[in-house]
């Protein structure tokens, strides 16, 4: 139940009216029909009005006062009491006891440093109570003895934001999922519990869940709603409702509906990263967020069933410049603002912006509208905190500030994008002893006043990093689910853990292979093994290297252009607002491709290889966070002759971003597809990007002539199984060539050579004819195949100023794998020890990573 405090009428209110208030009062109702002749235009008290200049000046020389040559004699203070008589009436009911007895000087004052009163002391319960009036309008009126009848507190069945449907994971035959609304008002206990109903489509009875509070204090409460359904032999429309609740939204629908695969299929995959915009932004240049409505548009045709946010779900970098943290960016020495503290009212405020942020875009037509329909599985990244974080060099990002936001922000990608309470406290420089940072954050009383935190929650799709990362103060969240019949979920958690020099603790990667390797083993040992895994890494693994871009950026022939940036302002916001440093240097080193990662991303790829073979699984890879659409990836050298359906190494990265970021200046992608080489990741391994786009989007988008592979264009994705349970399909001509067993473009015929100059061609049947000509690419004959393949189809936006966000469509296919051969050689020792928890963040600045064995 919310509790608020209001503070009772003050008896000596009439008591401290002014004088000037009734002659303001007497003004505004037109009491008088006679007005002040020397009344001033303006209405602030100090000013004296031109008119009563003139009038005193007459009033000197009437009394001979004025005389030749001499200027108006200014009048003389009033000869009232003294500014302290207010204070001591202030004061009077806090006079100690003794304090009466004070000596007082000649002219009956108290003398300096003796103050007559004893403060009180405000606990945190008080001071949130007074603020939480003030914030809600119980703010008394100026001038009057009267106080504003306040408004009626929440009744908690109001909905700020909601219904957000997520996807959890499936066991035992059912699909299961939660719903998540978040109401106004609120505190330690609720006046009530709100019921979801859930039906079949066209069913007439359906059955009930109770909501479970996550989280509540006295702004809003987060009820969580957990939803099982039964699969059946074919795909089936699930209703649900909330009866107990309210919209604010008249147009908000009041029965939301998901659709939930066939027990034999797999489920089909819509992908997106990237989701707002960075600051300065036009966003009406760029239609909002547009493409959501070509997301509502496809699943109105053929349903998605699970979206997979890649990262930036929401962009929190406005609060360094509209938000509370504006006067801490503003400090220029980024030595004081390494030691800047994080308080308790800092902290308070931060919540709030955080809060109040993800109700806002949460709320926003029509991604609002993709929450309730489409279950989603979310991993966070830097913007989701703030822009860079875990990039910056380890002195900075242990600053007070920076792991403050951090655990606000975890706080909320718990509650909002995952349905999981939060810890009970986030981090202030108050109240944590140094002695227990290593341990994580402790309860905070302060944070707990009328405040109800649920018990943590521990579910099976999670795992769980074994310790807290070094900034953020809170346990890694990687995600493993069933995506249907024959396909998996893999999700890595990349920021939590992160530094300049690792993205995830050995310890972390060893708890999240040693789970592959049981789910994996489990489902081929039932007789239904998966085909294809899908792997989250929120940053590309197969992307052009900018190294030579970072060595310039870190060099030490920049410290005296830092110099003058601090100094005179020379370079403006080519560096960052944080520590002084290139403002691009901390995009690169978040990279899995920046030299600082390369030995960990290497061996995370050799990992993943001994993965395919082991269980014959094709693992494909999204990625995200670059603002461009590329596919890269990872296969057998070419002089090896391996054919693809039996290449372990053959692993796709599909990038996909922004759907809503505005994409980066066609430069860009140039220069990125002019350093799109052909990279050995060792004597067997190759990689590179694929030439998949064959034309521009739209006549507004113009990449160079020699640009195939970097689209710089927004974009979301789509992945779709074809099943072996599909009907044979109808050849007719739609789509690209072949003459195969299996459809136009499709993986089904790849068992002979695709011939190819190079990694940048084609080298199998799927990725002939890759891009808009491809059959992956036409919604007719998406998924429709029968190999058990894949189709990829990335969708691009057309035109910027299109509200409707029509988009361009390029294709392939990724075929399944069968191998049976031997298991592949151990990774060489040099790459077999990635950075342990105990040694994270430990390198300084400017420390190079191991030399590699072999590679580029």
């Amino acid at each position: 139940m919310s509790c608020r405090h209001h503070a009772p009428p003050d008896p000596d209110a009439d008591l401290l009216k002014d004088n000037d208030d009734e002659l303001f009062e007497e003004v505004d109702q037109g009491a008088s029909s006679s007005r002040n002749p020397h009344a001033s235009a303006t209405r602030w008290r100090h000013e004296e009005s031109s008119a009563y200049a003139k009038h005193a000046a007459g009033q000197h020389h009437h009394h001979g006062l004025h005389h030749h040559g001499a200027h108006p004699v200014a009048r003389d203070a009033e000869a009232r009491s003294r500014v302290n008589d207010l204070a001591d009436f202030l004061n009077s009911s806090r006079i100690s006891p003794d304090g009466q007895q004070r000596t007082k000087t000649s002219d009956g004052s108290q003398p300096p440093g003796t103050p007559r009163f004893k403060p009180i002391m405000a606990v945190a319960a008080d001071a949130r109570d007074a603020v939480g009036a003030v914030s809600n309008g119980d703010r008394p009126l100026t001038g009057t003895s009267k106080q504003a009848a306040p408004p009626p507190p929440p009744d908690g069945k109001e909905i700020a934001v909601g219904p957000l449907i997520n996807y959890r994971r499936m066991e035992d035959n059912h699909w299961i999922g939660s719903v998540l609304v978040v109401t106004k008002g609120g505190g330690k206990t609720q006046p009530s519990v709100p019921t979801l109903h859930l039906r079949k489509a066209g069913a007439e009875q359906g059955t009930a869940a109770q909501g479970v509070c996550l989280y509540s204090d006295p702004r809003n409460t987060f009820w969580r709603f957990d939803v099982a359904v039964q699969l059946e032999h074919s795909e089936a429309q699930w209703e649900y409702a909330l009866p107990d609740l309210r919209f604010a939204s008249k147009t908000k629908p009041r029965v939301n509906s998901f659709f939930v695969p066939a027990a034999s299929e797999s489920m089909r995959i819509m992908f997106h990263s990237c989701n707002g915009f960075s600051i300065g932004t036009d966003e009406d240049a760029w239609s909002g967020p547009a493409l959501w409505n070509d997301v509502m548009r496809r699943h109105r045709e053929v349903p998605f069933h699970v979206m997979i946010g890649g990262g930036d779900q929401i962009y929190n970098d406005g609060i360094r410049v509209s938000g509370p943290l504006r006067e801490w960016t503003r400090i220029g020495n980024p030595k004081k603002r390494q030691h800047y503290p994080f308080p308790e009212a800092l902290r308070q405020d931060c919540d709030d912006y955080y809060l109040h942020n993800y109700i806002r875009w949460y709320g926003t037509e029509p991604f609002a509208s993709a929450n309730g329909q489409i279950p989603q599985l979310n991993i966070w990244d830097d913007h989701d905190i703030i822009d860079g974080f875990g990039s910056y060099v380890n002195d900075f990002m242990k600053c007070d500030v920076f792991r403050g936001i951090g655990g606000v922000a975890h706080k909320y990608y718990m509650l909002f994008q995952h349905h999981l309470p939060p810890p009970p406290s986030t981090y202030t420089s108050d109240a944590i002893p140094a002695a227990s940072v290593e341990e994580g954050q402790g309860v905070d009383p302060n944070q707990m006043v009328n405040t109800y935190v649920h018990p943590r929650m521990t579910e099976s799709n999670y795992i769980v990093g074994s310790k807290p990362g070094p900034y953020v103060q809170e346990h890694s969240h990687n995600m493993f689910a069933r995506l249907g019949a024959r396909m998996c979920f893999l999700g890595i958690d990349a920021r939590t853990e992160r530094t300049r020099h690792q993205v995830n603790y050995r310890e972390t990667y060893n708890q999240i292979f040693d789970r592959l390797r049981q789910e994996l083993g489990s489902a081929r040992s039932s007789g239904n093994p998966y085909r294809h895994m899908i792997l989250l890494l929120g940053i590309p693994i197969a992307y052009p290297r900018l190294t030579w871009l970072e060595n310039i950026f870190s060099s030490p022939l920049m410290g005296p252009i830092k110099f003058m940036n601090r100094r005179l302002g020379l370079g403006g916001n080519f560096f960052n607002h944080f520590d002084g440093s290139v403002d691009l240097l901390d995009d690169l080193d978040d990279h899995y491709t920046a030299r600082t990662h390369k030995k960990e991303r290497n061996l995370l790829v050799l990992r993943l290889q001994e993965i395919c073979a082991e269980f014959s699984v094709r693992i494909t890879i999204l990625g995200g966070d670059v603002h461009l659409a590329a596919l890269g990836r990872f296969y057998s050298n070419l002089k090896l002759n391996v054919p693809v359906e039996q290449d372990y190494r053959y692993m796709v990265n599909v990038v996909s971003s922004a759907i809503v970021n505005k994409p980066p200046p066609t430069a860009i992608a140039n220069l990125l597809a002019r350093r799109n080489k052909i990279h050995h990741l060792n004597a067997e391994t190759d990689e590179t990007l694929l030439e998949l786009f064959d034309q521009d989007p739209g006549e507004g988008i113009r990449t160079g002539s020699y640009n195939r592979v970097t689209m710089p264009s927004r974009n979301f994705s789509m992945i779709t199984e074809n099943s072996p349970n599909n009907p044979p399909p109808h050849l007719n001509g739609l789509g690209g060539g072949g003459d195969g067993d299996g459809p136009p473009g499709s993986s089904a015929s790849s068992g002979r050579k695709v011939p190819g100059r190079d990694g940048h061609s084609p080298i199998h049947a799927g990725e002939a004819n890759c891009g808009t000509k491809h059959r992956a690419a036409n919604p007719r004959e998406h998924g429709q195949g029968t190999d058990g393949s894949l189709d990829v189809c990335i969708r691009v936006e057309i035109n910027q100023h299109d509200k409707e966000g029509k988009t361009r469509l390029y294709g392939l296919s990724i075929p399944a794998l069968s191998y049976n051969g031997p298991k592949p050689p151990p990774p060489p020792p040099s790459l077999a020890a990635p950075p342990s928890s105990s040694s994270a963040g430990s390198r300084s600045e400017h420390s190079l990573p191991p030399t590699l064995p072999r590679g580029e």
